[in-house]
């Protein structure tokens, strides 16, 4: 199990990424136009760098959703190799199948 602050980290960032995307989105729209004046394209890149450093998406790491793992994370499943592999043992993922020959 990860550590809870760490979780909680990147559940704050996840939070910041939603609520300033659509402002970061016309910001990099205007910034990286090359049909715009140099002029309005470095006001919207000192406009983006004002914008929280955490609200930025690269910052937001994958998690495991059981366990709050970091590595290992299937995309899919939302969840780690460790985690597929005992729900999955269980029977509790639909469709997922132990493989054996």
């Amino acid at each position: 199990m990860a550590k809870k602050s760490a979780i909680e980290n990147n559940n704050r960032k996840a939070r910041l990424v939603k609520k300033f995307s659509a402002r970061r989105k016309r910001l990099l729209d205007i910034a990286n136009n090359e049909k715009n004046s140099m002029e309005e394209r470095f006001e919207a890149r000192l406009k983006l760098s004002v914008t929280p450093r955490n609200s930025a998406a690269g910052r937001v790491r994958n998690r495991c959703e059981v366990t709050g793992r970091p590595r290992a994370y299937y995309r899919k499943f939302k969840m780690s190799r460790i985690a597929l592999r005992e729900l999955g043992n269980k029977g509790l993922i639909p469709g997922l199948v132990k493989s054996s020959w």
